[in-house]
């Protein structure tokens, strides 16, 4: 070692943010334990490295004891007195120790410890940017596409695309630039893994959030959103502010606002309805755009509700495949049981299945 192998150290500090002292402690560990291994010993050795000059030195360290059992660590009081005679039961004798061409064994031993540090730190450094981008968006390009799963490029980090994160009809090639949501970030014994998705409905959250102004300034509201990825968005939104239409904040002039996000989201429709603290309006709003007759609460606790609509609007208050009723429980927490106003006055009985909020 010497003044050179010092200073990298510190330009490591300073690239890699790993203090100079943690690197050293660790490398004086690693030689500690090569020296053992190369010379087959369990004598009780520390190895130390001047800071300044990186000058090794090899201490073997001896327990003062009455009676030797382990010549390895021990030493008596007897022999510790001809060094000197304050020495008592218990004190601890340091001898310095020269090993021939131990050198090569100790720069062999640092190198190995310092790649394992600067690996360590980098994905310590990935973890923490990426834990605290979690639930926001990321820009990345798709760097491969293997067995479904898209492995995106994010910095220094790399997202993992699942197939069931991805929206039905969306193809992406390598090279693409693409926007997705930092879902979770794991450590794991081959590094840092980052899960993110295009499915998930927080993803169109934070595009609103990132082009209404008035939803980053906390002005409106997101109160509530359900999504069926690549097909429907349904978002509830809000404002105690006077004189501001939360819907028409998200609109933006000519459409402007909302164009950009379901561009963004290759098509996707998103209906943008007024919140309300009133059930029965709340409800009314989130099976737009089927006009709704009455509104009849069956139970409070429960959140359970029943909706008369036209018997032409019927179809079109479920939705195909019932996805306008089911998003709209969705957002608004609440269970909707939907009948036609010829169904509810009797003069047909069947009634139609319940749909129920989903997560």
């Amino acid at each position: 070692m010497n003044k050179d192998f010092i200073q990298a150290l510190s330009d490591l500090e300073k690239e890699k943010r790993i203090p100079k002292d943690y690197l050293l402690k660790s490398i004086e560990e690693a030689i500690t334990k090569a020296y053992k291994k190369e010379y087959k010993t369990d004598e009780n050795v520390s190895v130390s490295i001047d800071s300044v000059s990186g000058e090794i030195s090899i201490v073997s360290l001896y327990d003062v004891v009455e009676v030797v059992e382990n010549e390895l660590t021990q030493i008596s009081l007897e022999e510790a007195k001809e060094y000197d005679e304050d020495y008592e039961v218990g004190d601890q004798i340091e001898f310095n120790t020269e090993v021939a061409d131990f050198g090569r064994i100790a720069a062999q031993t640092a190198k190995q410890v310092i790649v394992q540090k600067i690996r360590e730190a980098e994905r310590g450094m990935v973890y923490s940017e990426y834990s605290a981008k979690q639930s926001e968006i990321v820009t990345g390009v798709v760097e491969r596409i293997h067995n479904g799963t898209i492995n995106v490029l994010l910095g220094k980090g790399e997202g993992i695309l699942l197939e069931n994160e991805q929206v039905p009809g969306e193809k992406y090639k390598v090279n693409d630039r693409i926007k997705v949501y930092v879902m979770d970030v794991k450590r794991e014994q081959k590094g840092v893994k980052i899960y993110v998705s295009r499915s998930h409905p927080g993803l169109v959250k934070r595009l609103f959030e990132l082009e209404v102004p008035e939803i980053k300034d906390g002005t409106v509201v997101i109160k509530g959103i359900a999504r069926e990825a690549g097909s429907r968005t349904k978002m509830a939104v809000y404002t105690e502010a006077e004189g501001v239409d939360p819907v028409g904040s998200c609109v933006g002039t000519g459409g402007r606002r909302v164009e950009a996000i379901v561009n963004e989201l290759g098509g996707e429709k998103i209906d943008i309805i007024p919140w309300s603290e009133d059930p029965c309006d709340l409800i009314r709003n989130v099976l737009s755009p089927a006009k709704v007759e009455e509104v009849s609460i069956i139970d409070l606790d429960q959140k359970q509700a029943q909706v008369v609509v036209p018997d032409y609007q019927l179809s079109l208050a479920i939705g195909k495949e019932g996805q306008n009723v089911r998003l709209a429980a969705r957002v608004s927490g609440w269970k909707i049981d939907i009948k036609s106003h010829s169904q509810y006055y009797g003069e047909n009985g069947d009634v139609t299945e319940v749909e129920e909020i989903n997560g």
